[in-house]
């Protein structure tokens, strides 16, 4: 509990219906996502306008507070964790678009603008926001970019980093830094929007974003292909990128994951595939469409039993929501869902499943796997239950085993979910010690109290 005078303090700045230290508050605020546990923060803080965010910094920073800042809490590292005694920011109020410029494509938000309403926003416009996260229909803006947040189009239209044009945040002392630019090139000083861009909130509390818009494509067509062997279907996507074929989207699910969605919301699936491709390929019409029968044809060669082109738009958004079910049908299934996003270069997607289902078996786990097979981010998904002690050992276990395998075979630790508390632990392992004390001097430089985040990414090697 938060002392009285603290309290009045940040009444001071936001007003006092937007301080709140009850248990029942602070406990609201005390995960997030990931599958870690939780930890009540002192005071949570509601700013309304966002040069209030750089007074509460600069208070955060007077009194030694940890500041963490949360937008939807859907990250799935422990990013928005906070820490004892520790002071929790919601974005949520911070959710204006201050402009939207249809002649020099990009848009200026504050951090905590919802994903998907800022995509139908612009769609409105006639113009496209690529970047969709699993969980865009609530997440946020700012949390996409602290994240790095990727989606089902990060094979051809990349991530949130790609459409980072400029950002303006508050540093510890409560100053706001502005870097980059309304214009497509600026080498105006450090690349700031890109230091800040998957820093989880380390280094800095976002005031607002500038991002790039681009024109929609003019079609689109999606088809879902069925495989009877799991190696065929990973094999296929490394050939339909060898073929110089760039879909939108390329999509991958398992037998198991395949037969839960089904059961979850009776989407007709193929229950008895081992695996299906999800592909999409979208640009100019008779670009879609010579492309779309090639995808077709290299499916076919590499033993696809079947190729279910949609027939029309309502076709397609019902393979799509069968994709996007993944998570939430295998969540329904146990107490507790370990989603996973070991990364792999795209050849060694067929390595990397025979993997998974050698450490299932090794370790007498149920696990589901999905993902964006077309940029070789996959989603092991490991059902269990955190309180059964023996399981939760094996899993933690596993766990390691596909971080291992995953380096082993020049792959990262994360595609799209970050570091966060939940991977700190292996930083070291992909990168270097010596990139560890480099972010750990430029952390401790930028941040000498350690109060933005703490804990996260490298923060807990400060000591």
């Amino acid at each position: 509990m938060a002392d009285k005078a603290l309290l009045q303090e940040f009444e001071a700045v936001v007003g006092a219906d937007n301080v709140m230290s009850a248990e029942s508050d602070t406990h609201a605020y005390s995960y997030d996502a990931a599958v870690l546990d939780s930890v009540a923060p002192a005071v949570v803080v509601r700013p309304t306008e966002t040069e209030q965010l750089g007074q509460i910094t600069a208070l955060c920073n007077k009194h030694g507070l940890p500041l963490t800042v949360r937008g939807a809490g859907t990250n799935l590292s422990g990013g928005t964790i906070p820490s004892k005694g520790g002071v929790v920011v919601l974005t949520g109020a911070l959710n204006k678009v201050i402009e939207l410029n249809t002649d020099d494509l990009y848009a200026i938000v504050q951090p905590g603008v919802v994903t998907a309403k800022f995509a139908a926003d612009v769609a409105a416009k006639g113009l496209f926001y690529p970047p969709d996260p699993g969980s865009q229909a609530v997440s946020t803006l700012g949390g996409n970019v602290a994240e790095n947040a990727g989606g089902l189009r990060g094979l051809k239209y990349g991530v949130t980093k790609d459409y980072l044009m400029g950002i303006s945040f508050f540093d510890v002392d409560g100053n706001l830094v502005k870097s980059g630019s309304r214009t497509v090139k600026c080498v105006t000083g450090y690349n700031l929007p890109g230091l800040m861009t998957a820093s989880e909130g380390t280094l800095g509390v976002f005031n607002e974003l500038t991002l790039k818009l681009i024109p929609p494509p003019q079609a689109a067509q999606s088809m879902m292909a069925v495989f009877d062997d799991v190696q065929a279907a990973s094999k296929t996507v490394s050939a339909i990128i060898a073929a110089k074929i760039l879909p939108a989207t390329l999509e991958f699910m398992d037998n198991f994951t395949i037969r839960t969605v089904d059961n979850f919301r009776k989407a007709g699936l193929p229950t008895d595939a081992a695996a299906l491709l999800l592909i999409e390929v979208d640009g100019h019409p008779a670009q879609v469409a010579e492309e779309a029968e090639k995808v077709e044809k290299i499916c076919s060669e590499h033993g696809a039993r079947s190729v279910d082109v949609a027939r029309d738009a309502d076709h397609r958004a019902k393979v799509w929501q069968a994709r996007r079910d993944a998570l939430p049908a295998l969540a329904n299934l146990k107490p507790t869902c370990v989603l996973e996003d070991a990364t792999v270069p795209r050849s060694k997607i067929p390595a990397m499943m025979q993997a998974l289902d050698r450490i299932s078996k090794e370790f007498k786990l149920t696990i589901g796997t999905f993902g964006h097979a077309g940029d070789g981010n996959l989603h092991p998904t490991i059902l269990t239950d955190k309180r059964n002690h023996d399981e939760w050992v094996r899993v933690e276990k596993a766990i390691d085993a596909i971080f291992d395998e995953a380096l082993a075979m020049g792959g990262t630790l994360s595609g799209e979910h970050g570091i966060g508390m939940a991977k700190a632990k292996y930083m070291e392992q992909e990168t270097s010690r010596a990139t560890i004390e480099f972010s750990r001097r430029m952390k401790k430089s930028l941040d000498p109290k350690g109060i933005l985040n703490p804990g996260k990414i490298i923060s807990a090697l400060l000591d």
